[in-house]
């Protein structure tokens, strides 16, 4: 199984400063299809801003998306992985802290972010070649070897 560098290593990260304003910040999470966006100042982490902030600390207080900045709608306390941490204990992460999404750090230094729909998406392929492999494997068997071996 690859670990969450490998994952994200190939990925282009966005990341928003906590002077953006929510629309702003929204406006480049639609353009480029992502549900969340790591909160950068002076190259340290200091938030995460997602698509449920947006609809509960903004649109449901009744906030003005053009005039409200990240840093007052930003969820603070952040959860991370680290770039040498598995596949699965992404998930146990994500499950224990009610997240969908993971900011990447080697360090101290953000690399990229990774989403339970990325694990999901791997876990499937990984998944669908295993059936692969095991279909192949069965179809390639010749009549009644089975059998003969079972009698041995």
């Amino acid at each position: 199984m690859k670990s969450i560098s490998e994952i994200v290593q190939d990925r282009p990260l966005y990341a928003a400063s906590p002077e953006m304003s929510v629309e702003d910040a929204a406006r480049q999470m639609a353009e480029n299809k992502i549900g969340a966006v790591p909160v950068v100042s002076e190259n340290r982490l200091v938030g995460i801003f997602s698509e449920r902030d947006v609809v509960t600390r903004v649109i449901a207080r009744g906030l003005d998306p053009k005039k409200t900045i990240i840093k007052e709608v930003m969820t603070t306390k952040i959860v991370v992985a680290q770039s040498d941490e598995t596949y699965d204990s992404c998930l146990t992460k994500m499950q224990k802290a009610h997240c969908r999404h993971l900011p990447v750090v080697s360090g101290d230094k953000l690399i990229g972010m990774v989403s339970l729909r990325d694990l999901l998406q791997i876990d499937l392929d990984e998944k669908e070649r295993s059936l692969e492999y095991l279909e192949s494997y069965i179809y390639t068997i010749p009549p009644g070897a089975a059998k003969r071996y079972k009698q041995e």
